[in-house]
């Protein structure tokens, strides 16, 4: 947490050493001083900060591709004639443990189209989804989001 006050103050320090005092330019010192912290970072930076920066961005870039692609194939199968998806409700298993990482998961598969999250078991060990696509396999579906969101939100959080 340090670090990134660290990374605030020295985009405040940027914003008002060039004088322009701006949103845009606020991120351009942002991303300066995020810079400054990956060179310095081994020596002051215990907690990880510029690793877990560059993880969440890679999440974000991932989920905008998993929104894409499943927008595309949920576009098509519904300008399509007929009737080719094939729904069903899917169990995960999570290994994601705190309330922000369950809480991530859910609403990232929900915003992702042709799926939706309905319910975390009791104990918190599964996530219950519904997906519109299973015609590759059950596995494939728990396999993807295991390999995929869960994977990514586990590296930013730990």
């Amino acid at each position: 947490m340090k670090i990134f006050l660290f990374n605030i103050i020295l985009a405040l320090i940027w914003t008002a050493v060039t004088g322009t005092f701006s949103f845009g330019n606020f991120l351009i010192g942002l991303v300066l001083s995020y810079a400054v912290l990956i060179v310095v970072g081994p020596a002051i930076d215990k907690s990880g900060y510029t690793r877990r920066v560059w993880k969440a961005v890679t999440l974000f870039l991932f989920f905008l591709k998993e929104l894409f692609l499943s927008s595309v194939r949920v576009a098509i199968d519904v300008m399509r004639p007929g009737f080719r998806m094939q729904s069903g409700v899917v169990d995960i298993p999570l290994d994601v443990t705190s309330d922000l990482e369950i809480t991530l998961l859910a609403n990232m598969i929900s915003l992702t189209p042709g799926t939706l999250s309905l319910e975390v078991s009791d104990d918190r060990k599964e996530l219950f989804i519904h997906a519109m696509y299973i015609d590759e396999g059950v596995d494939h579906v728990r396999n993807s989001i295991k390999q995929g969101m869960e994977k990514h939100i586990m590296e930013v959080t730990r």
